[in-house]
């Protein structure tokens, strides 16, 4: 079976590894990046992500769309989000209604959609399953186990449960499409904020009083755009938001870090100029969201402000004091 991922970030090469343990999958990796791709043909890895991963032979790498979408009969997208509507439009082309599997997380910035709907409008299908949990790349590569939640039409679901589920991997079904991709650009802010504590010098107590009461005004979240509040009890909820918001992994923890340590405005710009911070984005897109559905989430409305207005950082632990 041939299966295709759209990008060659760490999570995609991750991703990758786990399918390619099914000798019987042919893997095919799509990058825009020419060096990446002659870098892989030649060598079997992508020093720049996995410097010491020498990738199996079932798994192969194109910059050619046509050539990673033919005969394909699974596609996991896995490209930041801003990218995403980009790939769609090169992807509608050579689409026959092949499974689709949405790896990325966020809103889309223009249209302030869930990617499930994206993906809908742009390539016509139905066939679409949604991944989302505690996994960061480096755990995947590494064979630790790990879990993830996985909703959406059932044909999708079991096919990538087929594929995907291993002796390391776990997924557990949700019903909640919307619930599972809100929670995980939800979890991406949250961890902004938990940075910020953590460069402020604050403790791991006042972190998990963040992450508890971020918790209350996720569920309010969810249940405004017809998700189900018991989804923060899942593997993309609560078990996302407790890696995201307490790891130095996490390059959204990271740039909150940054926020609250460092008063350097052109260090921090660097950072999210070389990395890609989906935290960024996704507060951007979900404050524009809630401000024009008229929901008032003060949380995000002040770290809407920390992060464009300057507002300063030793607001937030203030906040949660006063709230």
């Amino acid at each position: 079976m041939k299966i295709t991922l759209m990008g060659t970030g760490a999570y995609s090469l991750g991703l990758a590894l786990m399918l390619a343990k099914c000798k019987n999958n042919r893997v095919m990796l799509w990058s825009e990046d020419e060096n990446k791709v002659e870098e892989f043909k030649q060598s079997h890895q992508i020093k720049s992500i996995f410097k010491d991963i020498i990738f199996p032979n079932n798994i192969e790498i194109t910059n050619s769309y046509e050539e990673a979408l033919k005969e394909t009969q699974l596609i996991f997208l896995v490209t930041s989000v801003k990218y995403l509507k980009s790939t769609l439009e090169h992807i509608l082309p050579f689409y026959h209604q092949e499974s689709i599997c949405i790896a990325s997380k966020g809103i889309e910035e223009e249209s302030l959609e869930v990617l499930s709907t994206v993906v809908k409008n742009k390539l016509h299908t139905t066939n679409i399953a949604v991944i989302s949990g505690p996994s960061f790349a480096i755990d995947l590569v590494h064979n630790n186990p790990v879990a993830l939640a996985i909703a959406g039409k059932k044909q999708v679901v079991n096919l990538v449960k087929d594929n995907l589920a291993s002796e390391t991997l776990k997924l557990r079904e949700s019903s909640d499409i919307i619930g599972t991709q809100l929670c995980g650009c939800l979890k991406n802010i949250i961890a902004i904020a938990s940075g910020i504590l953590k460069g402020l010098s604050y403790s791991e107590s006042t972190q998990a009083f963040l992450i508890t009461e971020s918790l209350h005004d996720i569920r309010k979240i969810l249940k405004a755009f017809g998700g189900k509040k018991k989804t923060i009890l899942s593997f993309a909820g609560v078990g996302d938001i407790i890696l995201t918001c307490t790891s130095e992994k996490s390059r959204n923890y990271t740039y909150g870090y940054l926020l609250g340590k460092s008063q350097n405005e052109e260090e921090i710009k660097k950072y999210l100029k070389e990395n890609t911070v989906e935290g960024y984005s996704n507060l951007l897109a979900i404050h524009k969201l809630l401000e024009k559905k008229g929901i008032d989430i003060p949380l995000i409305n002040l770290l809407y402000d920390i992060v464009n207005l300057q507002k300063p950082a030793s607001s937030l632990p203030q906040f949660l004091i006063a709230k």
